[in-house]
Formats: structure tokens, sequence, C-alpha cells
């Protein structure tokens, strides 16, 4: 895409934000734009990175880590696919987030691997609040326990919810599971574990983005509106 039009995208995208933001009485700067970047090209990210943007996800292992040495400006990476565990080790070290942990033994894994490198790195939980066969996930019963056996590991902090909700053409009819995942985020912050804050809700990407944001999101994963059609 032009370098012209990713700008005008990310700008208008800021916009959306600010305006939802001034409906439901929150401040723009406490929202966080992801642009998602899979099956982009490095140069749509140098242009995004231009354009201000400095926050990218990505979702397939071996195009993130390529990208991450591709790229050359300055930017953040957070991993947001779904992600088997024997592929953590060439995440190691290399993006400050993962979106999509979802299961114990994924947990563990990252912090073995980032355990070797004597540092640590901040999670969110996804919850499958559709409990849809097709998507990742752990389920809002179980959210508790994993939270809790997870907060035990020492080189990951857990930093908040993640959630791919049913897909619906309306983004009215989303809306109940971002609140649902906001509410969830209240009662793992009243369980006051260590090493545990819900800092951050991300949840809402291109179409739905703005009722994401009315409903407590901070951080929205944003592709399709920034680069095109994939």
């Amino acid at each position: 895409m032009i370098a012209m039009d990713i700008a005008d995208n990310i700008s208008q995208i800021r916009q959306q934000i600010a305006a939802a933001c001034v409906k439901c009485g929150r401040n723009p700067e406490d929202i966080r734009l992801v642009a998602v970047s899979k099956k982009k090209p490095a140069t749509d990210i140098e242009a995004a990175i231009a354009a201000g943007q400095t926050l990218f996800g990505e979702s397939y292992v071996q195009e993130c880590v390529a990208k991450i040495d591709e790229v050359e400006s300055a930017a953040e990476w957070h991993f947001i696919g779904g992600l088997q565990s024997n592929k953590v080790k060439y995440l190691a070290g290399k993006v400050t987030m993962i979106h999509s942990v979802d299961r114990l033994s994924l947990a563990e894994e990252i912090d073995r691997q980032w355990g070797k490198l004597g540092s640590s790195v901040d999670i969110l939980i996804q919850v499958n609040l559709g409990e849809e066969q097709t998507k990742s996930g752990t389920t809002a019963d179980e959210l508790l326990k994993l939270v809790s056996q997870v907060a035990r590991l020492q080189h990951l902090r857990i930093k908040g919810l993640m959630a791919l909700p049913p897909w619906e053409e309306d983004p009215e009819a989303v809306r109940p599971y971002f609140r649902q995942l906001r509410e969830l985020a209240a009662q793992v912050e009243a369980l006051g574990l260590p090493n545990v804050e819900m800092e951050e809700l991300s949840m809402g990407m291109s179409h739905d983005f703005e009722a994401a944001v009315e409903e407590g999101a901070t951080m929205v994963r944003i592709g399709t509106a920034i680069f095109g059609a994939r």
C-alpha cells in the first residue's frame, strides 16, 4: 500500500479512537493502537513507523522473527496469534508482550525460554468468550484457575486479558463480549495475586474497535483498516 494511504488510515483510526473516548469519558492516551502487520511487507511497516506508529502485532512466529530482523526503524513488537509451545524459543527476547497465552503448558515454556535469558516478558491471558472450537483461549470458567497457576512463574508478568470474540457484522452485537472481558478482569484483580495486574484489555479490531474502546479496551488490534485487505 502507498505510504500516504497508510499514514492517512492511521490518522483516521486515531481520530475514531478519540471520538469513542469522548463518548465514554476516557483519555485517548490510555488506548494503544496495535498495528496488525501479518502478511504485510516490511516496507508497509516502515511507512507506518514514519507516520508515528510504533507498536506492531504479528500472528505467525516465522514471519514475526523475520520482520523484526528486517525492519530497521525502532518498533515495539507483540505476538498476538495462536502459539505452539515448540515455537516459543524463536520469540524469546524479541517481543515485549504475548497476547495469546491460553494454557499452563504454554506459560511454562515462555517462563523457561525467558528464564534462559535472565529476563521476563509481559503476557495476556486469552479468553475464548464465545467458546468457539476454531479459536484459542481458556474459558471464562477456567480463567481464575489458570491465572492462579501462571502467576507462580517467575519470568513472566500477567498484565491483563485478550479476547477475539465471535465475529458479528454489527459491532453492537459484540459489545456484550467486550463488557464480559472487562468484568472478568475485575474478578482476576480481586484475587490480589502477586505478579498479576489487570492493566490491559486487548480487544477490538478494524470493524468493532470503537465499541471495544467504549467498554474499556486499552489495546485495539487493527490490521485491515491500516494496511488494507490481506
